[in-house]
């Protein structure tokens, strides 16, 4: 086989491997079985893993994001709030991945709800972005760790790769948010955030929307599951 082929092939086989194990909860896959692959094939498989968690089943999270950048379109702004909510939830995962705490799903889930609600109804009631921001995002951040290490326990983790993994799930997460704001950089902030209109027709409307989501998952995470 030809090099190229070869190396196409392989990357196409670590793709359906990373889609297998994002699957494993319903399949029945267990981290030991990637235990024979390299650590390198391991970091790409969490990588993706850990992309598709955000993109596109994270909704919730998704949201989230949305959210902090609504209020304060320009990138600088939203990187910082970014960084914030990157280094907070992955101090969580981490601790959370080497069972230093694991609290209830039934607690955390509610939580994360909670978070996006909060940041959709500040969008709503305060025309600016506040200093406080930050220190808000990094709270919520430590609390959809939390999240992220509950959804990481159900796959599991190889144990021949273990903080390798771990790490490229989170840039794998990471990478997620990060094409979110772009995304939505390019599409909303490019284009209508010089405009008069912005917050009354786009920030308001938008954050209105994620808030009544947010509620109803608050409502059904306490009361229904």
């Amino acid at each position: 086989m030809q090099p190229g082929i070869k190396n196409h092939s392989k990357t196409a086989g670590l793709l359906l491997l990373g889609l297998i194990v994002y699957q494993s909860v319903s399949a029945h896959v267990s981290a030991q079985e990637l235990d024979n692959i390299s650590k390198k094939d391991a970091a790409f498989i969490y990588l993706i893993v850990g992309f598709k968690h955000i993109i596109p089943q994270g909704i919730d999270h998704i949201l989230f994001v949305l959210s902090l950048f609504l209020l304060s379109p320009k990138l600088k702004p939203i990187i910082w709030q970014s960084a914030a909510f990157t280094i907070a939830h992955s101090v969580t995962l981490i601790v959370a991945a080497y069972n230093k705490i694991s609290p209830p799903t039934q607690i955390v889930e509610p939580l994360i709800a909670l978070s996006i609600l909060y940041v959709a109804v500040e969008n709503i009631i305060s025309p600016r972005l506040k200093p406080s921001r930050i220190g808000i995002v990094f709270f919520f951040g430590l609390i959809h760790g939390l999240g992220f290490a509950g959804a990481l326990s159900e796959m599991g983790l190889p144990r021949n790769a273990y903080f390798t993994s771990l790490i490229m799930f989170n840039v794998g997460v990471e990478i997620g948010q990060l094409i979110i704001i772009l995304t939505a950089w390019l599409f909303l902030a490019k284009w209508f955030s010089q405009k008069d209109y912005y917050r009354s027709r786009i920030v308001i409307p938008l954050s209105v929307a994620i808030a009544l989501i947010a509620a109803f998952w608050t409502i059904q995470r306490t009361f229904l599951t």
